[in-house]
């Protein structure tokens, strides 16, 4: 079972990167059963490279790889911070390179970080109807954090924690029972650097 964080954040460090990764964590962790493989990549690096191609057609092999990543995924987790009531460009361009028929049917974790618990609902108004036009699964729970929530780009709210946890059981509900492979592991990289163990804290 291949598990895809893709963060939309632009800086580094990221609170949304964090939260991201803690979510592919918790994913991993439930789905070592499954031979889960896990991989996190952030826009502050693949947006260089994404933005040489205006059209999939354009992409480089560099790009080309990351795309490949998103549409070979049997779990997403995107998250991104609120930028002008929305995802940020970099995500959007992305997902404009990414076949509209590659997403069907797959289960998407949304997640998003903000300033204030006024923009919590970007997920429901902006991310949720992005995948509704891939014809995805999102979950019901999505997760969204506040500055509030995190102390040095590292998670400590508790509630969050469980909310993530509410997610995650929400996808085991729906993955099928014969995923699995011969064994686990876990990977994250920032597109074309891979490190172990997953967890990195990463500002929105």
């Amino acid at each position: 079972m291949k598990i895809l964080g893709l963060s939309g954040n632009i800086k580094r460090p990221s609170r949304t990167a964090a939260l991201v990764t803690a979510i592919v964590d918790a994913v991993g962790v439930r789905g070592q059963a499954r031979g889960a493989v896990s991989r996190v990549i952030e826009l502050v690096d693949a947006a260089p490279v994404l933005f040489r191609a205006l059209r999939a057609d354009q992409l480089d092999d560099e790009g080309q790889a990351i795309i490949d990543a998103v549409e070979a995924a049997d779990v997403l987790v995107v998250g991104s911070p609120v930028y002008r009531a929305s995802y940020t460009g970099a995500l959007k361009h992305l997902f404009d390179l990414v076949d509209y028929r590659a997403l069907a049917g797959k289960p998407v974790i949304l997640a998003a970080t903000g300033g204030t618990p006024l923009h919590g609902l970007m997920t429901e108004h902006q991310l949720r109807p992005l995948f509704g036009f891939f014809n995805a699964l999102t979950l019901p729970t999505a997760i969204y954090a506040t500055e509030a929530d995190f102390t040095d780009h590292t998670i400590t709210n508790p509630a969050l924690r469980t909310r993530i946890g509410r997610a995650v059981s929400e996808l085991e509900r729906v993955l099928p029972p014969d995923a699995t492979h011969a064994h686990a592991d876990t990977v994250h990289t920032d597109a074309g650097r891979t490190s172990r163990p997953l967890l990195s804290a990463a500002s929105a």
